[in-house]
């Protein structure tokens, strides 16, 4: 894929990437079934079943309570199966596609407009909202707002069916403004927040009645409040989706959903605020999205054609979160994928469950990925991935699935051999994301010199077990 994109030339290599529809496979040969996650296909609790439960209680009736119980944990434990089912089929995807930016930015979605399982408790809206993301992944930011306040999964996740006419309830009003389109006050040095806690409330207002039955989105008129609203500055009998437009048209909203571009693809940019020259990119970054009517496609194919995407301040300075040291571990080094679940299983060891962001805010991501807990982990994640054994004696499933790793270097060739310094070189430019100094070098050399300089799948596999295991591999 890399001899390819180069052939394309920059301006071909992006238009490739981003204009990924083109592409006629989406995902994983064994597809999702919708059956499979899609509750009403299971034993479900109906409104007789409630109403069976009410009459037991009041007469007492333990024998029909019990059942009734047994049934809705059984319910339960078939849901969260689902659940498990729905990620290892996510994690496949991301791993075979190949239309990776597409994945990616489902993935960045689902961070930015985070809803978790834990409190969803429902994998067919969660599946249905992954499938939302993916379909405007590159599309339009304005759809992905709008949509987001039907979405079931989102709107149970922040309790908006409990949001009534006399009894507002403004956890999605204000998510929606701080996390999801405007921002916190204090971004990107701003002297003053670009809201008030009373437009929280109005926004409160607009989005009484939104509400879903069964598994689709339903507007209560009977519960909504239809008002005069006050909300940044506009005076109207405002719905939920005047409200979204409002914070479409606010300035502030293409510079946040900017930031949040430029630290997903560009630079983490731990400190706050961040340098003069990074605010005034992406500031430009912002521009661009509101004059593209917040077009995705055309701000992140201008954003990764500009000279400042290839600015050597911004190599490696990116660190790998699980679910992308895992994908890309399968994807870069060609190694078996062995155990899906167990892929699954390690990246929400360390620190990313798929489906189960830890809160509204997502994953914090940048160093709070790396401390010593998981960097040993990771390291033991790639040995395992790499040989189907783990490195410090805990008890990963062993996998005897051979993995050659040979392809990796078969252009260096000569003779039927391959140059021990020269393999040493390549596999640090072809995985590295930074130069590494002369010791760590060397310890990869070391594998091919204790290996009598034969590059061989052994002596491979062993150099790439330590490459893995150096902090630049956790850089992208």
């Amino acid at each position: 894929m890399v001899q390819g994109l180069l052939a394309k030339g920059l301006d071909g290599a992006v238009d490739w990437l981003v204009d990924f529809e083109g592409e006629s496979s989406s995902g994983p040969t064994r597809d999702v079934q919708a059956d499979t996650f899609d509750p009403s296909v299971k034993m479900q609790l109906t409104p007789e079943d409630y109403e069976a439960y009410r009459k037991a209680r009041e007469a007492g009736d333990e024998e029909a309570i019990d059942a009734f119980r047994q049934k809705q944990e059984q319910q339960e434990r078939d849901d969260r199966r689902s659940m498990r089912s729905f990620e290892q089929w996510w994690l496949s995807r991301m791993i075979e596609t190949p239309r990776p930016l597409e994945e990616k930015l489902t993935l960045f979605w689902h961070g930015h407009f985070a809803a978790s399982y834990t409190t969803v408790e429902n994998s067919w809206h969660m599946f249905r909202q992954n499938q939302f993301f993916r379909k405007h992944a590159a599309g339009n930011f304005g759809d992905l707002l709008h949509g987001i306040i039907e979405d079931p999964a989102m709107l149970r996740f922040l309790d908006n069916n409990r949001n009534r006419k006399g009894s507002p309830n403004e956890n999605l009003a204000r998510e929606i403004m701080e996390l999801f389109s405007l921002g916190e006050p204090e971004l990107l040095g701003r002297k003053r927040s670009p809201y008030r806690e009373i437009d929280i409330k109005e926004g409160a207002r607009a989005l009484t009645g939104y509400t879903f039955r069964d598994n689709a989105f339903y507007f209560d008129e009977g519960q909504h409040d239809n008002g005069l609203k006050r909300i940044l500055g506009r005076s109207g009998r405002w719905n939920g989706h005047d409200f979204v437009d409002m914070l479409l048209a606010h300035r502030s909203c293409s510079e946040f959903i900017a930031w949040k571009i430029y630290r997903a693809f560009v630079n983490d940019v731990p400190e706050t605020p961040p340098s003069d020259e990074v605010r005034n990119v992406v500031v430009q970054l912002g521009k661009t999205l509101k004059a593209n009517k917040y077009n995705l496609k055309n701000t992140l194919g201008e954003l990764f054609r500009s000279a400042h995407f290839y600015d050597a301040s911004n190599r490696a300075a990116h660190i790998k979160s699980p679910i992308e040291l895992v994908v890309g571990t399968v994807r870069d080094l060609g190694v078996p994928v062995r155990s899906i679940d167990t892929l699954r299983t390690a990246a929400a060891r360390l620190g990313q469950r798929l489906g189960h962001p830890p809160s509204v805010k997502g994953w914090d991501g940048g160093r709070a990925w790396i401390n010593t807990s998981t960097m040993f982990l990771r390291q033991n994640t790639a040995v395992w991935m790499l040989t189907g054994r783990d490195a410090g004696g805990h008890p990963w499933p062993k996998d005897t699935t051979p993995f050659d790793p040979m392809p990796l270097v078969e252009q260096l060739e000569r003779q039927g051999e391959v140059d021990p310094d020269e393999a040493t070189m390549y596999l640090q430019r072809l995985l590295l994301a930074c130069p590494v100094d002369d010791a760590r070098s060397q310890a990869i050399r070391q594998v091919f010199t204790l290996a009598n300089n034969r590059v061989n799948a052994d002596s491979l596999t062993a150099a790439l077990c330590v490459l893995t295991a150096l902090p630049e591999y956790q850089l992208s």
